[in-house]
């Protein structure tokens, strides 16, 4: 069975790369527009891991890992911040949040999939 990755952007067009990326390589996709959409997403249909952004309307990245991070599913579930934000006070609210990892946009697809493995242990 593959692997869920629950990606959550408000940029569409990043979100379809992010799906062409992992579903070539064999994972499966859930895609949210929102921190919002993307907290009841991961409760309807639990991910094996998260990538989000941080800049957000109506709920933000770092709100979104903290949300994530107080639900019993998803406390040891890897999540990976994709962002523009390059700011190290940002990064520190993301880890100290629960945050995983950080990847900085634009992203190169083979950079996406080599931390979605290594996250996912594959």
């Amino acid at each position: 069975m593959s692997k869920v990755v629950l990606t959550v952007d408000d940029s569409a067009s990043v979100r379809q790369l992010i799906r062409m990326t992992l579903t070539g390589a064999g994972y499966q996709v859930v895609e949210a527009g929102d921190g919002r959409e993307g907290l009841s997403k991961a409760q309807a249909t639990p991910a094996d891991a998260v990538i989000t952004d941080i800049n957000m309307p109506n709920m933000n990245g770092i709100e979104l890992v903290t949300a994530l991070r107080g639900l019993p599913t998803y406390n040891g579930v890897p999540i990976v911040c994709l962002t523009t934000e390059s700011d190290d006070g940002v990064k520190q609210a993301a880890r100290a949040a629960g945050a995983s990892g950080w990847i900085t946009k634009p992203f190169r697809p083979e950079q996406l999939l080599a931390v979605v493995k290594k996250v996912l242990g594959a």
